[in-house]
């Protein structure tokens, strides 16, 4: 059984998915969310066994689109794999959801044969499901030996606006090593303030540990 999730802002959407996927002995349905946000919170109450393995995931929703909301999801739940079900074939949002750790990405108007492969090609064999014509502009970048962006800056400009200038500050110090007796230090704080910082730096990035966050800032160069 894959245990699926959907991450769409319009009912419309997650209702054709869920039609789709209807009566598909291997697949259930465990999540639906309406943005990324939604997703993140919804997902910290779920007991891990009943975690979706599968998330398939809209790019423009409001609040915290689905590049954003993989990258931060990617490096708290590295076991669950993202499948981008979208719109737009253009390169940009082709390569930052790739770059942002997504499995797989497909358009809205392929045929419900294709996801329902693509889910069990990500899960079952770790693949990296596409569609047609999005294998073929990424295999043009492979064969031109480069791509048409080389950073994902507004992703990681959006992720990192969330916190204030002190709550960076303290992460770079984080990311950098230090403990929280240095960080007091060095900012002339207390290390309970220190600590009260990074417990909300922690909830607005969605992640609960020091690992996680120098992860998220090893993979967007903030340190």
């Amino acid at each position: 059984m894959i245990q699926i999730g959907i991450v769409d802002d319009k009912s419309l959407n997650r209702k054709m998915i869920k039609q789709n996927l209807h009566g598909l002995a291997n697949i259930q349905i465990v999540l639906e969310a309406v943005n990324g946000l939604d997703f993140l919170d919804k997902i910290k109450e779920i007991p891990v066994t009943n975690l979706p393995q599968v998330v398939l995931i809209d790019l423009d929703m409001p609040t915290l689109n689905g590049i954003e909301t993989i990258a931060i999801a990617t490096i708290r739940f590295p076991m669950i794999k993202f499948i981008v079900l979208t719109v737009f074939d253009d390169d940009e949002k082709i390569f930052e959801a790739i770059k942002a750790g997504a499995a797989g990405y497909l358009l809205k108007d392929d045929a419900p044969d294709m996801l329902i492969d693509a889910i069990n090609n990500a899960f079952h064999l770790n693949g990296a499901p596409m569609s047609p014509a999005i294998a073929r502009k990424t295999l043009q970048w492979l064969k031109l030996g480069n791509h048409p962006y080389p950073s994902n800056q507004s992703t990681s400009d959006n992720i990192l606006n969330v916190l204030t200038d002190r709550e960076q500050e303290i992460l770079k110090l984080l990311v950098e090593g230090q403990d929280y007796k240095k960080i007091a230090s060095s900012l002339f704080i207390s290390p309970q303030t220190v600590r009260t910082h990074i417990s909300r730096i922690y909830e607005k990035l969605h992640i609960n540990s020091k690992a996680q966050a120098i992860q998220l800032a090893h993979k967007y160069n903030w340190n």
